[in-house]
């Protein structure tokens, strides 16, 4: 049957033709190149979107797309199939009133096939569809390139959403698709594409920001409405075949399309009420347990989210999205080896799934296998080359690789691909942070912050790096700002004690420590630096409890263990000193600190040959090391070997100048030697220094020693 329309000189007239019931179905390549043939882009000044090609008299061409992809005024071109180049003649624009459809017009001598028409009222759930269009230039893609997708119709409703939408399908469509065909598998066009699942419209997780949760909730307005749309249009046609159907009692459909809009909007509540309808009119509805197990997710219900999953499932065991999404509840309830075996199944089914691989590379990458998460990023990235959280895991994987400039260029493109990525920011600062580029650190956390002002782990990086540039206040500042952003931040406590701390506010530091410590009574940092306030307070007493507790939390906390023995050492036990020491040593062979103080002990004890070893060893690590170089000349000078004394001396001088205690026992070594008057010059050099200092006991004691040698 075919409809004919009259044309009038000022507006447009429409001639379709709805086909045959007989038609067959088409391969997924034939309906490709039916649908190539006749699906346009249309672009202007502020972006672009698609088309198809409904109608040609004579050299005029009618286009049919989105209202949205032309709604301003503006000039419009339409690039066909040919990569020829036509004004889109703006006075031709006819918008459908109600509905976000429009028409319009271009002028060619050359010949373009016309859409065939379908009868969109006869689409029901779980039929094969087809969405035509080009993608919008991005990061990954830098020109729009024609995309054809297949998918399944997930409802047809009855009662169209707002602006027509009516028709849902399971298809992965792009920004910049928006106009496109939607057609079935006999190639006819049986809706216009409007709205999509994309990435915007993403849930990410509350356990694991880098997986995502995905509706297939794409929407269409069928070509039905756009054909009983026409005679409101006033655009010169008589449309007397389709008319307005007689109402009917909702269906499932119905049901869920409006469950999917509630979603869209975040009322999951809503959502699932309405799936609960559509359930219960259809309990065979499998997108309608897969839809409602998302809603119940971010509601916090993720085992009635796991059961809705397992019941779309069991209603249709090929349903790729039903496993991925299982996966994910899988993944947060940490049986990770549960998730790898839905996403391989999601993945079974669809090969050229982008968000499954990258959410298996998760699922490796917490199991230990960091070579295969790579190698499933790379999938995702292959697949989908717009996929900014695969570049973001894959960033992450190469950085604890020890590849930091490869997880800087992969945070790069993250970020290129979505430059609102706080993740990506935040993280490219950790891996700027630990390449020391701390200004870089700070700028990209300072963008993290500027995207989403709560982000507490953000400013305590930014704190981070301001510490190690040396402003302790900026970076005090912004741990209280993580602190207020994440009240319960227990390594933001620990920092700011620690910045507390190396301004002498020790009260405070303490009272930050306590804080962290009450967050997580196994912080073994925290235990060490209030360990460390309350040494420095001189209550060495619960300075030794503390440094027992981080180590008891920690067993390879070398740092504890050097600090105390530090105690040890102060309180004359030097043998549980020596026994500390060596055990920071063995946990950090290079610790030149737990050398040089183990020498210090022995020394004490009268082993001058062990301290001599330790010394040694402390300035293989640290040749610049002025205390060891100090104390490893004092050693000599008790072993009688005045010349290797003065010599260590020498170098702890030329390190140090103000070193007084080097120029005092080299008086004292050059003294003994013979050399008075340079032994008188280097006591009466310490003394200037010692009084410069405040050390009013060590200058009278140098006075002392030198009148005593003069006399």
């Amino acid at each position: 049957m075919k409809f004919n329309y009259l044309l009038t000189p000022a507006l447009i007239g429409v001639s379709v033709a709805i086909v045959q019931p007989q038609a067959v179905a088409l391969s997924s390549t034939e309906v490709s190149k039916v649908a190539k043939a006749m699906t346009v882009l249309i672009e202007n000044q502020n972006g672009s979107g698609s088309g198809v090609i409904i109608r040609r008299e004579g050299d005029t061409y009618t286009v049919l797309t989105a209202k949205h992809v032309i709604d301003n005024p503006d000039k419009y071109t339409v690039i066909t199939p040919d990569d020829s180049r036509y004004e889109l003649k703006y006075d031709t624009v006819k918008k459908m009133p109600g509905v976000d459809l429009a028409i319009g017009q271009f002028t060619s001598s050359k010949t373009y096939p016309v859409a065939k028409l379908g009868n969109s009222d006869d689409i029901s759930e779980g039929a094969t569809s087809y969405v035509a269009g080009f993608p919008r230039p991005s990061a990954a893609i830098s020109i729009s390139i024609y995309n054809f997708v297949e998918g399944r119709v997930t409802a047809n409703a009855s009662k169209a959403l707002r602006d027509g939408y009516a028709l849902v399908y399971s298809n992965d469509t792009l920004p910049g698709m928006s106009g496109g065909p939607v057609l079935n598998d006999k190639g006819e066009l049986v809706g216009i594409h409007g709205r999509g699942d994309t990435a915007e419209n993403y849930q990410i997780s509350d356990k694991n920001p880098d997986v995502i949760i995905k509706t297939g909730f794409n929407l269409g307005i069928p070509i039905n409405t756009f054909l009983r749309t026409l005679p409101k249009a006033e655009v010169g046609t008589r449309v007397g075949a389709l008319t307005q159907p007689t109402p009917k009692e909702p269906k499932a459909d119905d049901f869920y399309i409006q469950g999917g809009d509630k979603y869209k909007k975040g009322d999951y509540k809503g959502a699932i009420e309405a799936y609960n309808q559509a359930i219960r009119l259809n309990p065979q509805y499998s997108y309608a347990f897969n839809d409602r197990g998302n809603a119940r997710y971010y509601l916090g219900d993720k085992q009635g989210a796991l059961k809705d999953y397992n019941q779309a499932l069991k209603i249709n065991p090929e349903y790729a999205f039903a496993y991925y999404n299982r996966g994910n509840i899988l993944y947060d309830f940490d049986d990770r080896r549960g998730a790898l075996a839905d996403y391989n199944q999601a993945l079974k089914l669809n090969p050229n799934y982008s968000s499954a691989y990258n959410n298996r590379g998760n699922a490796h990458y917490a199991l230990g296998d960091k070579q295969r998460a790579l190698a499933d990023y790379n999938q995702a990235i292959k697949v989908d080359p717009g996929n900014a959280e695969a570049y973001y895991n894959r960033a992450n994987t190469r950085a604890s690789l020890g590849d930091k400039q490869g997880a800087i260029t992969d945070y790069n493109q993250a970020i290129k691909i979505n430059p609102n990525y706080v993740f990506a920011y935040n993280n490219r600062g950790n891996t700027r942070y630990d390449l020391g580029d701390y200004q870089g650190a700070i700028a990209d956390y300072s963008q993290a912050v500027k995207i989403n002002p709560n982000h507490s782990s953000a400013y305590n990086g930014r704190g981070n790096s301001r510490y190690y540039l040396g402003d302790k206040q900026g970076a005090i500042t912004d741990y209280t700002l993580a602190l207020k952003a994440s009240p319960n931040n227990a390594e933001a406590y620990y920092n700011r004690g620690n910045a507390r701390s190396d301004l002498k506010d020790l009260p405070a530091a303490i009272a930050d420590y306590n804080q962290a410590i009450k967050l997580n009574a196994n912080y073994s940092a925290a235990y060490n630096g209030r360990g460390n306030a309350f040494y420095y307070l001189g209550e060495k007493q619960k300075a030794l409890a503390d440094y027992s507790q981080a180590i008891k939390s920690n067993t390879n906390n070398s740092e504890a263990y050097y600090n105390r023995g530090n105690v040890y050492f102060d309180l004359g036990n030097k043998q549980g000193a020596i026994a500390d020491y060596s055990q920071a040593i063995k946990i950090n062979p290079n610790y030149a600190y737990a050398y040089n103080n183990r020498g210090n002990a022995k020394y004490d004890i009268n082993d001058l040959q062990g301290a001599l070893t330790d010394y040694n060893q402390a300035l293989k690590i640290i040749p610049n090391y002025t205390f060891a170089y100090y104390n490893r000349g004092n050693v000599y000078r008790n072993l009688g070997d005045l010349e290797g004394a003065i010599a260590d001396y020498n170098k702890a001088i030329n390190i140090d100048a103000n070193y007084a205690q080097a120029y005092h026992n080299r008086g004292l070594a050059r003294y003994d030697l013979g050399e008075i008057p340079a032994s008188i010059t280097d006591l009466e050099t310490a003394a200037n220094l010692y009084k410069m200092q405040g050390n009013t006991a060590a200058y009278q004691q140098v006075l002392e020693v030198i009148r005593k040698r003069q006399r």
